[in-house]
């Protein structure tokens, strides 16, 4: 497969003012995206009014500085385009070109907004912004064009960062493979510990950077294999250096390497935007979606008659009643939900033969009466779609809630870990046909849940739990082999305690799932999944028992609980909030929704639910929690200029608020505890400066509404961007640090100066 960067991201897009960019490039991630949108604002609203009849001294003078402070703007960013050239050579012919391009672009429409001093500019032999709209529409092109090539191009930067960082983690599992002494092994995995973090932070930052819901979801579901595995891989191992020429533990190890290598393979082709050997990837498709698509075109024909033909309609249902018999030909599914879904099916054929038997009269004559027939079929028709959707619905979610309960007390894991440790090998035998059984139940059980997921993040979860339990099944009946031919080995012990613990996290795993796919069907929230990187390792990461997280038990769990509720409140509260906004682009909304699903995960993570599981979880939450608090805080600063005076002070004095609490709950989230009680301490002090920060939000987001509608509708005159910080430029002059060359050398410091040019408001 190739793992060239060179396809990474782009621009594909247009604005209002026909600034179209360069058609080959795709952005593909928010940071580029966001970069652009404030330069596309600037650079539309000094097109927009090149047309306007009237101008005042006020506003000649403001467009002069607008031009002024884009010029200044883009000499900057190219300075750090420059620098990044100098530190990558493969790529120093390519940014160079871009660079050159851009500032003159840049110097370009700082000559043709020079209109500041001319009394009648059209009578004036200089050529300005309103005598000259084909140069100054070219050069914005230009700009547009170049600009986004020098972000790609810092953006290959950090594919290149990923692959590097992939082929380490590989060299070393190639290492942990052919290790033969503990003492070596030990040396080896506290390396491949700390190149796994590094691995799992950078596509971490990718992950939330996709701009992708589909992608962004098949990046968390990679990672947490490795997140998995990467303990499994410990004890397979040390269970293999234990026991040489035991086939079942060298069978257990190999699966562990196999899924990691799959999984770290995968999280490339996202990156790069690249399949194998060059094929496309054919995502099976799910009854909902199927459902969905056939129902548009069924309603379009309301307006149009003749987009479709009626074999196209007649396929769609085809296949939809194809994959309807995954529930009726499964033998979970139970007889009247299999009765329902056959008899729905037969009316859906009867309700589409009406349907195109009126629709093609329809075509032939177009009368009142027709008409009248034809939206009669189509809500017939939809209808029945719809109940079809239901049905199906309560057959998978019927199926998955009774399978949950039924094996939620583990009976079949405990028998296995009792009768290894006996070396009862018949019994272990018994119990593994058992766990073969239970293993296709849950297998049936995801299938299902697929079709009827709702949403394409949701389904790629359920093809990640099927995974899961396809393998972990047959990893447990080899770990438990293990043990019953070594019953007094503590290693084969705990390597099959890691892999049960992994099967009941996945088990855990889907009862939040089956929530959120139940929250999706009735039209609730159900969405709101945030992913946790890899813990960092502690000095002695190779050692297990430092790894080991801690839980909180049921009563600490009853003491949070009421916290917990109102962190939930804050969080529908936010998000209603935030829902008021017609730009959901928008970085206060972004930055605002970030932390409500970070704080949602936060009260599941009280009830004793969702992808939080320990209390070192919740810490590092709470550290990106607080992060993304800060972020919000710049763009309320960056905000702020947009606002008048008197409305600026207030808004200035939130974001301070926001800034210390914050900074308060790092320093919580980031304290040592020790011993139950603090921790338990820590904790409550976490989640209760988490639900004063949503407190705070609660506020913040309706005041920021109100300004922006405010400045929306008043009738001031352009205002220009702030200028330039000097202590915003960042040179290479610092980069001989791995962590400031990351810092400095990709995106982000190229967002740096781009970020002030601010959205204007024309007259």
């Amino acid at each position: 497969m190739a793992t060239s960067p060179c396809s990474s991201s782009g621009v594909s897009s247009s604005s209002s003012s026909g600034l179209g960019a360069d058609a080959g490039l795709e952005i593909r991630t928010r940071s580029v995206e966001q970069t652009l949108v404030p330069l596309v604002s600037q650079i539309t609203t000094l097109i927009n009014h090149k047309d306007k009849p009237k101008r005042s001294d006020k506003t000649l003078q403001a467009i002069q500085r607008v031009g002024q402070a884009v010029n200044l703007a883009v000499g900057r960013f190219v300075t750090v385009g420059e620098a990044i050239a100098n530190e990558n050579h493969e790529l120093k012919e390519e940014m160079s070109v871009a660079c050159i391009e851009a500032r003159r672009a840049g110097e370009t429409i700082a000559q043709l907004t020079d209109v500041a001093k001319l009394d009648h500019p059209e009578s004036d032999s200089h050529i300005t912004i309103f005598t000259d709209k084909t140069g100054v529409v070219k050069a914005a092109r230009l700009l547009l064009s170049s600009v986004t090539k020098v972000l790609v191009l810092a953006d290959r930067i950090v594919i290149k960062q990923i692959i590097t960082s992939r082929n380490k983690v590989l060299a070393t599992m190639e290492q942990l493979e052919k290790v033969s002494s503990f003492q070596e092994f030990v040396q080896i995995f506290s390396q491949f510990g700390n190149e796994m973090v590094e691995f799992a932070h950078l596509t971490g930052d990718r992950q939330n950077d996709l701009k992708d819901e589909k992608k962004k979801a098949r990046m968390a579901a990679s990672r947490a294999v490795l997140e998995k595995c990467t303990m499994m891989l410990l004890t397979a191992s040390k269970t293999c250096l234990r026991h040489p020429d035991c086939e079942s533990a060298r069978i257990n190890k190999d699966g562990v390497f196999h899924r990691m290598r799959l999984a770290l393979e995968q999280v490339i082709e996202i990156v790069t935007d690249s399949r194998p050997n060059g094929e496309n990837e054919m995502a099976p498709v799910s009854i909902y979606s199927g459902i969905k698509e056939f129902k548009n075109k069924v309603e379009g024909l309301r307006e149009n008659l003749y987009f479709l033909s009626k074999e196209n309609l007649s396929t769609m249902l085809e296949v939809i009643l194809e994959h309807t018999e995954d529930f009726t030909d499964s033998a979970y599914t139970s007889h009247e939900h299999r009765e329902h879904i056959l008899e729905l099916s037969k009316q859906a054929k009867m309700e589409l033969e009406q349907l195109v038997s009126v629709w093609m009269q329809a075509q032939n004559q177009k009368t009142k009466d027709l008409m009248e027939d034809l939206e009669v079929s189509i809500l017939k028709t939809c209808q029945c779609m719809n109940e079809l959707k239901r049905e199906v619905h309560s057959a998978a979610t019927s199926l998955a809630a009774d399978l949950l309960k039924y094996h939620m007390d583990h009976m079949v894991l405990k028998a296995l870990k009792i009768t290894g440790v006996e070396g009862n090998l018949e019994a272990v035998a018994e119990y593994t046909c058992k766990l073969s059984e239970q293993k296709e139940q849950l297998v049936e059980m995801c299938r299902l849940l697929r079709h009827v997921s709702g949403t394409e993040p949701l389904e790629i979860t359920c093809i990640h739990a099927e995974d899961t339990f396809q393998v972990t099944g047959p990893q447990i009946i080899s770990a438990a082999e293990t043990l019953a031919l070594h019953p007094s080995s503590k290693i084969a012990k705990e390597n099959l305690e890691v892999f049960c613990e992994a099967w009941e996290s996945q088990l855990s795993d889907m009862s939040l799932l089956l929530r959120e796919i139940n929250d999706v069907f009735e039209g609730r929230r159900g969405e709101k999944r945030v992913y946790l990187s890899l813990p960092r390792p502690g000095k002695h990461n190779s050692n297990l028992k430092a790894l080991k997280p801690v839980k909180l038990d049921t009563e600490e769990q009853a003491k949070i609980a009421k916290l917990g509720l109102e962190l939930h409140l804050l969080t529908s509260d936010v998000d209603s909030e935030t829902e008021k906004w017609e730009d959901q682009e928008n970085e206060i909304v972004q930055h605002g929704q970030g932390m409500s699903s970070m704080a949602y995960s936060m009260y599941l993570f009280t009830r004793g639910e969702g992808l939080l599981k320990t209390t070192q979880d919740l810490f590092h939450q709470a550290e990106i929690f607080a992060t993304e608090g800060t972020k919000l805080a710049s763009a309320l600063h960056a905000f702020s200029d947009q606002v008048h005076e008197d409305d600026k002070a207030l808004l200035l004095l939130e974001a301070e608020k926001l800034i210390s609490m914050c900074k308060q709950l790092q320093i919580t989230a980031k304290a040592s505890a020790q011993g139950k009680s603090a921790t338990f301490t820590k904790v409550d002090a976490c989640i209760l400066k988490t639900r004063n920060v949503m407190t705070l939000l609660c506020k913040l987001l309706p005041l920021c509404f109100k300004l922006l509608r405010k400045n929306k509708a008043g009738n001031g005159c352009l205002k220009p961007a702030p200028p330039w910080k000097e202590d915003r430029i960042r040179t290479g002059t610092n980069a001989h640090t791995p962590e400031r060359r990351v810092e400095t050398f990709g995106v982000k410091s190229l967002e740096n100066h781009v970020a002030n040019m601010k959205f204007l408001e024309s007259k």
